[in-house]
């Protein structure tokens, strides 16, 4: 993912909120950015959070986490 690409998010009542990636990081694991992920937004806003970086084959887990931040761009109807 990069700035400017699209998520779609499915909602319960069939319509689609659609958030616009603004930033995309890679943090160590153990300098995880936690204030930044879960702290409160002025606005709708959505985080995706996977595993990158350099795999540890022996601990069978990667080093770092790569963090999507994007923001509420508008919504669809069903």
């Amino acid at each position: 993912m990069k700035a400017g690409d699209e998520v779609d998010v499915r909602r319960s009542d069939g319509s689609t909120a659609v958030f616009r990636v603004r930033e995309v990081t890679h943090a160590a694991k153990e300098n995880f950015p936690t204030a930044k992920v879960y702290s409160d937004t002025p606005n709708a806003q959505l985080r995706l959070i996977t595993c990158g970086g350099v795999l540890d084959r022996t601990a069978r887990s990667y080093l770092d986490n790569v963090i999507v931040y994007a923001d509420l761009a508008g919504t669809r109807s069903a």
